[in-house]
């Protein structure tokens, strides 16, 4: 456990001098019994504009379209199949943003709505553009709120949950914090609506799987995320060096409290050498599409030496994929070793594996690259495991 005074300390450094942070606010916390709960909303716009008027950016990451949709249509629980629930989403959005637009309103402050998929976050190009359209929304001084577009979206293009699609919008945006806030006060050693006894961790300095265990897997009645999902996230921005605070999100002026100094919810403290935006994007964001099985001498170079990935090393190509897209390295005995983004498509490197790069242009007619992948767009499974059980081939 975290002394008292390093607690402190670390609530001071991390939150004195933010310029923008991300907020994500969950179904739990912004639907009541009777629908969207316009109480909560409003206090939430309301500390939210306090830190813009502190002269603190604010992106807002909202859950809430199905769980609205659910309670305009009647639904007493989320329905199994997809269509279903894209159609509800669809129902719903529009009750949401037209909630949000009205609490905001009343402190003269303009909303914009950003729906995204992962395949937005994970082509490079469609990632600058929103990055670019966020930041634009923010030198207007208008608050972008952003919800993963459930009505379009199929399971191969789905984050997963709205703490995924957090963490990535605060990476994407270069913010320096994000607080996630549920319907609970943190993280607990064990879960508070079972264990009366629960104590609540203040301070997390390291995702171990230990901590993955506590944080169980539970998720809510309307949401698809319960506190497992929230600590994945802190952790993916820890390793990108942002610290995470998760809270209570239905306590009134809780982010006030946060920023006023008093020691609500979870802090997760970020890497010291946290991975670069660009490589935190390979990691998180690219969905591998295949893999690459290399020679223990490429090994060596990669692993040890700082080495890119070459043609001669490789000995067997898995998966359909194009250039630019991400694969995993496997070692001989089928060991991950890392992720990166490859120069070749998967058919022309099955014709030149084995090859030295100078054979490359004679056999495939073209060349690239040198190298299959360049040591600067790969990332190591060391880098972002630290004690997560995550695998690279599931995409973290």
């Amino acid at each position: 456990m975290v002394s008292q005074e390093k607690a402190s300390f670390y609530r001071t450094k991390y939150l004195s001098s933010v310029k923008r942070i991300v907020v994500k606010v969950g179904s739990g916390v912004i639907t009541g019994s009777s629908g969207l709960n316009l109480e909560i909303m409003h206090n939430l716009a309301s500390n939210i504009c306090w830190l813009w008027e502190k002269g603190i950016e604010v992106v807002l990451v909202s859950s809430g379209a199905i769980a609205a949709g659910m309670k305009k249509l009647g639904f007493s629980k989320r329905p199994a199949s997809l269509s279903a629930q894209q159609a509800i989403a669809a129902v719903g959005q529009s009750d949401l943003m037209l909630f949000y637009e009205r609490v905001f309103s009343q402190f003269q402050k303009k909303v914009a709505q950003i729906l995204l998929t992962k395949e937005d976050i994970s082509h490079r190009q469609r990632y600058l553009n929103a990055r670019n359209t966020i930041f634009t929304l923010l030198s207007w001084q208008i608050q972008p709120i952003i919800n993963e577009n459930d009505t379009v979206t199929v399971d191969e293009i789905k984050f997963g949950d709205n703490d995924n699609l957090s963490a990535l919008v605060t990476k994407l945006t270069g913010s320096e914090l994000l607080i996630n806030l549920t319907n609970i006060d943190g993280l607990f050693d064990k879960d508070p609506r079972v264990h009366k006894d629960a104590k609540l961790i203040k301070v997390v300095e390291n995702v171990t799987k230990d901590l993955l265990k506590r944080a169980g897997n539970i998720p809510s009645i309307l949401g698809t995320g319960g506190m497992l999902s929230k600590v994945k996230a802190a952790h993916q921005l820890a390793i990108g060096g942002i610290p995470t605070i998760i809270a209570n999100g239905l306590k009134k002026d809780i982010i006030r409290k946060i920023f006023s100094g008093e020691e609500e919810g979870t802090l997760f403290i970020p890497q010291e050498s946290g991975l670069s935006c660009k490589r935190h994007w390979i990691a998180f964001a690219k969905a591998p599409k295949g893999s690459l099985i290399i020679d223990r001498g490429a090994e060596k170079a990669i692993m040890e030496n700082g080495k890119s990935l070459l043609s001669a090393g490789i000995k067997e190509v898995k998966g359909n994929f194009n250039r630019g897209d991400a694969v995993i390295i496997l070692s001989e005995d089928k060991k991950e070793l890392a992720i990166g983004i490859v120069n070749y498509s998967s058919a022309d490197i099955e014709k030149i594996r084995g090859l030295k790069s100078s054979d490359i242009e004679k056999v495939l007619k073209f060349k690239y690259a040198d190298e299959v992948i360049h040591r600067d767009n790969m990332v190591f499974k060391k880098q972002i495991e630290e004690g997560d059980d995550l695998c690279l081939s599931q995409g973290f």
